[in-house]
């Protein structure tokens, strides 16, 4: 029988239990990915009494399935594209295009909206735990990881953290990361939301408020 989360906070209180060992250090700072990653976020940081900040990711969507992720944009301009998928889902060059154009677009306007002129947190030789809600393919946190391995802040050791994810989600990362921890990986997965209670949107506002209470 599947586990379930009730929503996204409790499901960052368990994850935290995972990451005892981080706690109340000061070189440990917890990066969640919005919109859903901030409150699994937040609840890892309060308990490891950790800094907490945003990484900013947006997943490329092929154009016929959103939901399913043929790559990722992040931050400091990391780019990842699964080239398996997009020749699966028959994606052309201008279909490509057109999407990470968009994504590009909402992924400045986020960042203005979630930092506004507040630099982010200097992640240089620290302990950089990146948080999600939940991984499907994987491409979200490759992106992620990219992002600060690639930057000019590279941190001494970065820990993918996921309240769910399936079975092989480390060996999709594996050479980008230098651990994954997670509390469920189910043998049957269809999607994270499948494992939750509560996965309603995360909103704007809510993402805003959880950083400004963490400042």
């Amino acid at each position: 029988m599947d586990s379930f989360f009730k929503d996204r906070r409790e499901a960052g209180r368990e994850l935290a239990t995972l990451l005892a060992d981080y706690a109340n250090r000061d070189d440990v700072i917890v990066l969640g990915l919005p919109r859903g990653g901030v409150p699994v976020a937040f609840e890892v940081a309060s308990a490891l009494g950790a800094a907490l900040d945003v990484l900013i990711v947006r997943k490329l969507g092929v154009p016929s399935q959103p939901e399913l992720a043929m790559g990722a944009i992040a931050s400091g301009d990391a780019f990842y594209l699964d080239d398996r998928i997009v020749g699966y889902a028959g994606v052309s060059k201008p279909e490509l295009d057109a999407v990470i154009e968009g994504e590009r677009a909402e992924l400045a306007r986020r960042e203005a909206m979630y930092r506004g002129s507040r630099p982010p947190l200097d992640t240089a030789g620290k302990v950089a735990i990146v948080v999600d809600d939940g991984m499907a393919t994987g491409a979200t946190m490759r992106a992620a990881a990219m992002s600060l391995r690639n930057g000019g802040a590279a941190p001494a050791r970065l820990i993918a953290a996921l309240p769910v994810a399936p079975l092989d989600a480390a060996s999709r990362f594996a050479e980008v990361v230098d651990s994954c921890v997670c509390v469920l990986q189910p043998r049957h997965f269809l999607g994270v939301g499948q494992f939750y209670i509560d996965f309603e949107q995360t909103s704007d506002d809510e993402v805003r408020a959880l950083l400004g209470l963490s400042a």
